[in-house]
């Protein structure tokens, strides 16, 4: 690590010891009870150890000034009603869902994309949660490791690590593990619940449909940036009343071949929507390619679009599966 960052991790350190101890000093904290922070609101205690993307972590106390690093983990928080926790957030794909958005706006915004390590140490924070592997990066000083020599706790969604296909076991496997982290376990449970609920209506009013062929576009021009079998969106896909032409991608994401596009003959195109590209801009890169234009879904101009905030392992996922299925099987829309 450079030289000058030596001092303000150090003094990071020492902050971040300093918050939680002044806050169980006080003698008023609701979150910890007569046995000096073993009980923790909610009735979970402490400590509490979780491995999370090989990182082995025990929190003595619920963090207290937790930054979030891409949209759909800001939303878990929000979700959980964890709001006042936050020191801070950064990285937007798109609109905040307007449920959060109160919430959301009394939130430091540390920066528009990732922090700089001295932006993100400047927000004092206990707790660095991450949405992508990106949001640690170790040649901008972020890495989990030199942050846990400052005495900052983190975590990563685990769509981020996980070895294999993620469905909604892991989307609960996050809640809960978040939850757990601030003290708060029922706020999951409850959440879980609701969700559990709608994709069960769902699934429901899908009952018989046919499933379609799907290919996602997510971006690219020589080759085509696609959501593979390993990442939420293949879940989605199939909760939705589709098949994603490219399950077998041992990836969440990844790039395949146009060839391989036009083999597969997909039936439908689910656009992800965020960045600088609008949508219509990419329907009109694939409408305009010749050599696309036999597959069935460019013929027939058969789109979907989702928001890239909602293709992710976060709170949206229920509502996604909605969204996607009136798009695919309007027949069966939801009245």
């Amino acid at each position: 690590m450079p030289g000058p960052r030596r001092a303000p991790r150090a003094l990071a350190a020492t902050a971040a010891l300093l918050l939680p101890l002044t806050a169980c000093g006080a003698g008023g904290d609701s979150r910890t009870g007569a046995e000096g922070g073993k009980e923790a609101k909610g009735g979970e205690g402490f400590p509490y150890t979780v491995t999370n993307c090989g990182v082995k972590t025990t929190f003595e106390q619920a963090p207290e000034r937790a930054v979030t690093m891409n949209q759909h983990v800001t939303e878990v928080m929000l979700a959980l009603g964890l709001e006042d926790r936050m020191a801070g957030t950064a990285f937007l794909d798109d609109k905040i869902l307007p449920e959060y958005r109160a919430a959301y706006d009394r939130i430091e915004v540390v920066a528009d994309e990732y922090p700089s390590y001295e932006k993100l140490i400047a927000t004092s924070p206990d707790f660095v949660y991450g949405g992508y592997a990106s949001a640690f990066d170790k040649g901008s000083g972020r890495e989990r490791a030199a942050l846990a020599e400052d005495g900052i706790t983190t975590r990563l969604n685990v769509e981020g690590c996980t070895d294999g296909p993620v469905g909604v076991k892991e989307l609960r496997k996050e809640l809960r593990e978040v939850a757990r982290t601030f003290g708060v376990p029922e706020r999951a449970e409850k959440l879980i619940a609701e969700q559990e609920k709608q994709l069960a209506a769902t699934a429901e009013r899908l009952k018989g449909a046919e499933k379609l062929a799907v290919f996602v576009f997510d971006s690219g021009d020589s080759s085509a940036f696609t959501a593979g079998g390993h990442g939420i969106g293949n879940d989605l896909i199939t909760r939705a009343g589709g098949r994603n032409v490219f399950a077998d991608l041992d990836k969440s994401f990844g790039d395949v071949s146009w060839e391989k596009v036009v083999e597969r003959k997909p039936e439908v195109v689910v656009i992800y929507d965020y960045g600088g590209t609008p949508v219509a801009a990419k329907k009109k890169q694939l409408l305009n390619d010749p050599a696309l234009k036999d597959v069935p879904a460019i013929k027939n101009e058969r789109f979907a679009v989702l928001p890239l905030s909602s293709a992710v392992l976060g709170p949206r996922v229920p509502d996604a599966v909605d969204e996607l299925a009136d798009q695919l099987h309007p027949d069966r829309a939801a009245k």
